[in-house]
């Protein structure tokens, strides 16, 4: 089990109806029909989660980790 085991399967939950992400050992609860909108949305709250928590952590002294554009 990894620290984002929760938010995996929340997202899991919230954006593809599968329930839990644990291998149940049957074909009928093991493997699920999503749409392509659904594994959208869910990469897309995947990508948001680790992004909200990357800003989370910086501090605001903390320098920038891309070089400013120059004029």
């Amino acid at each position: 089990m990894t620290p984002n085991t929760d938010l995996f399967t929340q997202i899991a939950r919230e954006h593809l109806d599968i329930e839990t992400l644990e291998t149940r050992k049957m074909d009928s609860l093991d493997f699920h029909d999503v749409a392509v909108w659904q594994v959208e949305k869910a990469l897309r709250a995947a990508y948001d989660a680790g992004r909200d928590s990357m800003r989370r952590r910086k501090t605001p002294n903390q320098p920038r980790t891309t070089p400013r554009p120059r004029p």
